[in-house]
């Protein structure tokens, strides 16, 4: 990959002195003052030559955590290797780069610079020393501030090593996309069972909460403290659980309205509209916090928009692709809605109890 080179401050005062003896000594002729001039420059080759083994045989491997949620701090590991076998690798810097246009991205201004737009700077690592065929892992914070696809594009690995009069860089293209969920709210302690509730153009139904006494089986190593039907416990004398096929009653169907309000014609301006857009922000993440939640408390979780149904389900798979709607959900004019249920209607359905 082709080197970028760049003076840092220290470095172009040493390019003017080296301009300044040089002058010097072709005007006066002057032995020593080129002596220092050859020292000058045997300094300026030796810094691009170490500089060179710095960057080159560095490897660089992206690992972003298993849930990504916009508006929060989201570690993501970057692993920096050094391929060579006898010279090792000093003070390298990674900076992971996003691609502009992400939705996850959105309202971020990329940096500019001579005319053409440059790559979103996600975050930035360091490591002092990398040995020969070593293999040092480090960790920043990535804070997306919307939901949807976020895009990498590749990673600069960059150095001012030897003497900090330059900054070389190479950039080596580590293309990935990685889905950002919905920012989570603190909503407080869950609210008591009810058949339903409505918050923020967001609906829930809840159908049964199962037995309490029925489906009873001695605790095992492994099961969740959230499963002790304590009561039971208390009388016997010892540890019991609840069947989880006694609990495959309690589900929750989470709603969330996609249609943009207002006549069709007025659909389209209120889709422009930041606070109609802003609101809709906050109905979502209201919806992904509720199917955190309640999937945490162990009920069968279901999603239904006005263009898409997911039927109740329980464990991380159900998390994944609720969550994964929700990250990537839109607001449509209701026109479009309209459309997009008759033409749904041909489709079969996965039918789930209210």
């Amino acid at each position: 990959m082709p080197r970028q080179l760049r003076p840092t401050g220290p470095g172009w005062i040493f390019l003017l002195i080296i301009m300044g003896v040089g002058f010097a000594a072709l005007n006066t002729g002057n032995n020593l003052l080129y002596v220092v001039l050859s020292l000058l420059l045997a300094f300026l080759v030796l810094s691009g030559v170490l500089s060179e083994s710095a960057l080159r045989g560095i490897e660089v491997r992206r690992t972003p955590s298993r849930e990504i949620l916009a508006g929060a701090e989201n570690p993501l590991l970057i692993e920096i290797r050094n391929n060579q076998r006898r010279i090792p690798a000093f003070a390298v810097q990674v900076e992971d780069l996003g691609s502009p246009g992400s939705p996850a991205l959105q309202g971020v201004e990329a940096p500019r610079g001579k005319g053409v737009r440059r790559f979103h700077e996600l975050g930035c690592v360091f490591a002092l020393r990398i040995g020969p065929g070593a293999t040092e892992a480090r960790t920043y914070s990535l804070a997306p501030p919307h939901r949807g696809d976020l895009d990498f594009h590749g990673v600069r690995v960059a150095t001012r090593f030897p003497f900090g009069l330059f900054r070389k860089s190479r950039t080596i293209e580590i293309p990935e996309t990685t889905l950002v969920y919905p920012a989570m709210l603190d909503l407080g302690p869950l609210p008591p069972p009810s058949p339903s509730r409505n918050h923020a153009g967001s609906a829930t139904t809840r159908r049964g909460e199962g037995s309490d006494v029925a489906g009873l089986r001695d605790y095992v190593v492994g099961d969740s403290m959230r499963r002790i039907h304590w009561g039971s416990s208390l009388r016997r004398g010892d540890l019991f659980v609840r069947d989880p096929e006694e609990e495959r009653s309690s589900e929750l169907i989470v709603r969330l309205r996609t249609h943009a309000a207002g006549s069709p014609d007025a659909g389209e301006i209120g889709e422009a509209s930041g606070e109609a857009r802003a609101d809709f922000e906050r109905r979502v993440s209201l919806a992904a916090t509720e199917v955190a939640e309640q999937l945490e408390a162990g009920l069968r979780v279901g999603l239904v928009t006005d263009h898409d149904r997911i039927a109740p389900g329980t464990g991380p798979s159900q998390r994944t692709r609720l969550l994964s709607l929700l990250a990537r959900v839109e607001r449509r004019p209701r026109e479009s809605t309209r459309a997009a249920r008759g033409a749904d209607e041909d489709r079969p359905r996965v039918r789930s109890e209210m």
